[in-house]
């Protein structure tokens, strides 16, 4: 354990329980039947609690493919090539304390998650910046930050307004949102009156990361994730990744552990109703009909809205979640992702993901071919390399391979080398299923218990009452509807865990 660790959890930035589990019998009492509604790590997180307790449990996803925002699918390359496409590079944070109990059963060990070394930010106007060689806990990574970092010197902390600062540090899950949720964090951050330098490569790099414009996201949720990302966690800003593609390191062992355990998992069916009945409801697909006692909807915002819409006794029964549709189904801005499969490779010394800060598309780039089996198979054999650009809040309306070739350009600015890289294949997506954070929505943003008996919600949108983000939010909030499901059937339940609830100036 890391010094910082330790002097961190002398001030209580250590794992915290939420929920410490158990209470009941390990196997259901009686016979349980479960519907789960999406195969991304929401659902499937649902999924195996539930089916490990022996609940009767099928999960229904709509895209040919399990995953949501962490897919994989097979495709033929233009030289028909078999390559594993995805849906965009993640970090696996290891605050992902809940993600990573789930993934502990297709790896008990983790063997299949490999550190990636650094966490620069590029930028065309400023020397990159490093940070994922800070020291794990704060307030120690805070200080180091303070020191090491060029962006941020002693004469612009003095020249900074510390009290607009000070909310940072004091992260609570009910005044921060009752004070700043209405704020922009555009606003928080003008008000702190950083260096433009600072800004740039210390907040908005950070800030973008959530699928949102600081212009249009809520202060209050970026205070809590500076909180959950730096603030009050004791990991740090390490983080780690599969060293093969998601299907074969995530979805295909996961999947078969539900199956081992009774459950069903079906792709390329989606729902089409919900209907309340006696004992429960009646779900309806594109393939048939299953009977479930309990529920779980764990589908992106938009998804979730038009399930509502489309199920009239499902919006009588659950009034508050259907008046919360038309702010929630919203989503964030459109985000882009382009993966390139190339002649030549590019400096040995970049690293294998990087942030981007004020690119107009560009927010971050991953050297894949460093990164993956697959791909790294596919580079060895050809001599070329697998770049992904990433847009996490792009211009709405404009075509995947417009914004594939503006992210390309971008990065030659950082990158010449590139420039010069023959592009042999490109896969390009634009989408918009991401949560929106927008100022004022935290009152109306649904929990994982509705107003509708047996129907509960999980995702990343999902509001909790502990820091969460991201990954780790879909898996927690999962994790929190099967604990429901169980609790109401005499079912033990399963352990939730943490970072600190509260900042490192609130008295706990």
């Amino acid at each position: 354990m890391a010094l910082s660790q330790v002097a961190g959890r002398l001030i209580g930035v250590r794992r915290h329980e939420v929920d410490p589990g158990g209470g009941g019998a390990r196997r259901v009492p009686r016979p349980v039947t479960a519907v789960v509604v999406g195969g991304g790590i929401a659902g499937m997180s649902a999924a195996v609690v539930l089916a490990e307790r022996g609940v009767e449990v099928t999960v229904l996803e709509a895209a040919a493919t399990l995953g949501g925002r962490l897919g994989a699918w097979p495709e033929a390359l233009d030289d028909g090539t078999r390559q594993v496409n995805e849906h965009g590079f993640h970090a696996f944070f290891r605050q992902y304390y809940n993600w990573r109990n789930i993934l502990r059963r297709a790896d008990p060990a983790l063997r299949f998650l490999r550190p990636v070394p650094g966490y620069p930010v590029l930028s065309a106007e400023w020397p990159t910046e490093e940070f994922g060689r800070l020291p794990p806990a704060p307030p120690a990574n805070l200080l180091t930050l303070l020191a090491r970092s060029p962006s941020l010197r002693l004469r612009d902390l003095r020249a900074m307004d510390r009290d607009a600062a000070l909310p940072l540090l004091t992260y609570d899950p009910v005044r921060t949102y009752a004070e700043f949720d209405h704020t922009t964090a555009d606003e928080l951050l003008d008000s702190l009156r950083l260096p433009d330098r600072a800004r740039a490569m210390l907040f908005e790099v950070f800030s973008h990361s959530f699928f949102n414009h600081e212009a249009d996201m809520s202060a209050a949720e970026m205070i809590a994730q500076f909180h959950f990302y730096l603030l009050g966690n004791p990991e740090g800003l390490a983080f780690d990744c599969p060293d093969e593609d998601y299907a074969t390191a995530i979805w295909g062992p996961l999947s078969r552990h539900v199956e081992r355990h009774g459950g069903r998992v079906r792709t390329g069916e989606p729902v089409t109703g919900l209907r309340r009945e006696a004992d429960g409801w009646r779900v309806s697909s594109a393939e048939g009909t299953y009977r479930a006692e309990h529920v779980v909807l764990a589908v992106d915002p938009p998804a979730l809205a038009a399930l509502v819409a489309a199920c009239p006794e499902l919006a009588e029964q659950a009034p508050a979640l259907a008046a919360a549709m038309p702010a929630y189904g919203r989503p964030g801005p459109p985000y882009a992702v382009a993966r390139y499969w190339c002649e030549g490779d590019v400096d040995p010394e970049r690293a294998i993901f990087s942030g981007v800060s004020r690119q107009p598309t560009l927010d971050s780039v991953t050297v894949y071919h460093r990164l993956e089996r697959e791909s790294r198979q596919w580079a060895e054999q050809t001599g070329g390399s697998v770049i992904e650009l990433h847009a996490y809040a792009c211009e709405p309306d404009v075509p995947a391979t417009e914004l594939a070739e503006r992210m390309r350009a971008e990065l030659a600015v950082l990158w010449p080398e590139t420039a010069r890289l023959r592009v042999r294949h490109l896969r390009a997506r634009v989408e918009a299923k991401a949560p929106a954070f927008t100022p004022g929505s935290h009152a109306g943003r649904p929990g994982v218990r509705t107003d509708a008996a047996g129907i509960y919600l999980a995702g990343d949108g999902i509001r909790t009452d502990f820091p969460s983000a991201l990954m780790e939010r879909a898996a927690a909030t999962g994790v929190l509807a099967a604990n429901h499901v169980l609790r109401a059937v005499g079912g033990a339940t399963e352990p939730v865990h943490s970072i600190r609830p509260r900042g490192l100036l609130v008295r706990r």
